[in-house]
């Protein structure tokens, strides 16, 4: 099966997961981390969305999924471990026109989530099409090593230094050579071995004055 990658804008937008286990609670943590509004359907919670509800962070039903429990949802999840449950989530979902994910039934879905690693505003996404798991695991743990904090916080700095760049000098071609010039110092390791004067002196040379990560408003705590 083949997928067209894409990335939803989920922020403030409702959401159902129907099941509390474990795997309900890793789709929870990354549509919350998304910014959407999750109601969690479901008669018991792992502990991970009992935390979550007693933080507010979720809205939860405590019982067993009904039909009309995703009127006005965005997007769907079904993870109750229940096959018969599950098909009748996407069959609602289906006939809603709303995107469904239903977990160890690919042929139900209309979407799949990939293995993901996030450093910041950074998302590394691999999808195997469902075919191993077990490898997307495998290259996510390698990912997560390759690619550290300071990727994260390289791109902080580059999404600043753009900001103020369009704002005071526009869209140029010239700006496109300035990134590219300060990429090829390798910006993830100068941001994790290097103090931030060293980074306000390169800076400075490439951009010019008003620079500084100071000026940026790149806090220290971002680039050590």
């Amino acid at each position: 099966m083949r997928h067209y990658p894409v990335n939803l804008v989920l922020a403030g937008r409702r959401t159902a997961i129907i099941g509390g286990g474990a795997v309900a609670a890793r789709k929870c943590e990354g549509l919350l981390a998304a910014g959407a509004r999750v109601t969690v359907i479901a008669p018991d919670l792992d502990p991970t969305l009992e935390g979550l509800c007693r933080e507010g962070r979720i809205d939860h039903r405590s019982r067993a999924y009904r039909p009309g429990d995703l009127d006005g949802v965005h997007l769907a999840f079904a993870a109750t471990g229940d096959a018969s449950v599950n098909r009748a989530v996407a069959e609602e979902a289906a006939t809603r026109g709303i995107l469904a994910n239903i977990v160890d039934a690919p042929e139900l879905s209309t979407f799949a989530t990939p293995a993901v690693v996030r450093r910041g505003d950074l998302l590394i996404a691999i999808s195997t099409g469902g075919k191993s798991p077990a490898l997307a695991a495998r290259l996510r743990t390698e990912l997560t090593e390759r690619f550290g904090w300071e990727y994260g916080a390289a791109l902080e700095l580059l999404g600043a230094i753009r900001e103020k760049l369009l704002t005071e000098k526009g869209n140029t071609a010239y700006n496109k050579e300035l990134f590219n010039a300060l990429l090829d110092h390798d910006l993830p390791l100068l941001l994790k071995s290097q103090p931030p004067a060293a980074l306000d002196t390169i800076l400075a040379d490439i951009f010019g004055p008003g620079f500084t990560l100071a000026e940026l408003g790149i806090r220290e705590r971002e680039t050590s």
